[in-house]
């Protein structure tokens, strides 16, 4: 089921390379950060229970209530990234794809590349995704898949300096190094 994300956060973006996780196979990925309020929650919720159903039928609340709690299901707390405090009383959505997706420039159809700078994590994209139930020898997922993306709005890099933070100003000329 297809979910339209409107003005998100985006991080970890792979959408330029394919990156390889843990020795897995390649593929192109990234994060979308959004506030618990964000329309994408009830959205995304939404398409989580229909999937289920879909796949899981009259066990559908049951598993799903367990994939919840063991953190399995594509839309998740941003407090479990302790370590990231861009996620912080947010929401988050992780997708992947085994192919290169659409990247377009608000315009809607100039095409991106990494030349481009963007998009980049820390900027705010559109992006859809499409949410389905994995149920195989790797267990039982409500996962995303990585669709299109659109450079929304600039927003403050992540992990990124500026560089103008490292010197001090000048205050007084010394001439004794040069």
């Amino acid at each position: 089921m297809k979910v339209f994300l409107k003005k998100v956060r985006l991080s970890f973006p792979h959408l330029h390379e394919a990156n390889s996780y843990e020795g897995g196979p390649a593929k192109f990925s990234a994060s979308y950060i959004f506030p618990p309020d964000h329309p994408a929650v009830q959205e995304l919720n939404a398409a989580i229970v229909k999937v289920a159903a879909e796949k899981w039928g009259a066990k559908a609340d049951a598993i799903l209530k367990t994939l919840r709690t063991a953190g399995k299901t594509c839309l998740r707390d941003g407090d479990s990234k302790a370590d990231r405090d861009e996620y912080a009383g947010m929401m988050f959505v992780s997708a992947s794809s085994a192919k290169r997706v659409k990247l377009v420039d608000q315009d809607g159809t100039t095409p991106l590349v990494e030349a481009d700078g963007k998009p980049y994590g820390g900027c705010y994209v559109n992006a859809f995704v499409e949410v389905w139930a994995m149920d195989n020898q790797f267990g039982k997922r409500i996962c995303a898949g990585l669709g299109g993306v659109q450079f929304h709005s600039d927003g403050e890099p992540f992990g990124a300096s500026s560089g103008n933070d490292e010197f001090e100003a000048v205050e007084d000329a010394d001439e004794s190094f040069v």
